[in-house]
């Protein structure tokens, strides 16, 4: 069986099994990672980005939450998860994707008001906005505007009985993705 075959089913399965939890928010984890792929899918993002949207909050399923909402080092660990199976394209956004909020907030005044309330909350266990030091080195980072459009996308998919394609819509993308 292919490297891909084996994480696409692996992905599918875990998402089946933990992506029931809703870390206070409107949708499920499966629900908010199912509307923010497609999202990315709608703004035509290159094939690891719409990877990394479906599975930027991978994490949450690896630890125990911190509270109730959720796993806060949740994007580190997606992403050294998402490393066995995938290359930079999909994991780095998954990665940065928190600190990718940090930033937004610490850059456009308005942001912050937007978050929703778990996110808002999280964001204080996250590091809090970004200083004018954090904020130089995230811009710096190789997958920068990846990560802001993956935030962006995260803070739209929690929207409660929107319809959109199942995970298994996005096996073929993964098998395609993942390294042999």
């Amino acid at each position: 069986m292919s490297a891909g075959l084996d994480a696409a089913a692996h992905l599918r399965r875990l998402y089946e099994e933990r992506g029931g939890a809703t870390y206070s928010e409107d949708v499920t984890m499966l629900q908010h990672g199912l509307q923010t792929a497609a999202l990315a899918r709608q703004a035509e993002a290159s094939a690891g980005l719409v990877a990394a949207a479906l599975l930027h909050d991978v994490g949450h399923f690896l630890q125990p939450p911190d509270d109730a909402c959720g796993y806060h080092a949740h994007a580190e660990a997606g992403a050294e998860y998402l490393g066995r199976w995938f290359n930079a394209e999909v994991c780095e956004p998954v990665r940065l994707h928190v600190a990718a909020k940090r930033w937004l907030c610490a850059k456009e005044p308005d942001y912050a008001a937007g978050l929703s309330p778990a996110s808002a909350h999280s964001l204080h266990k996250q590091g809090g906005i970004m200083n004018g030091r954090e904020t130089a080195t995230f811009e710096a980072e190789r997958y920068f505007a990846e990560a802001i459009a993956l935030r962006r996308w995260d803070d739209h998919g929690k929207q409660a009985g929107l319809q959109v394609a199942p995970f298994a819509a996005y096996e073929a993308l993964l098998r395609r993705l993942a390294r042999g």
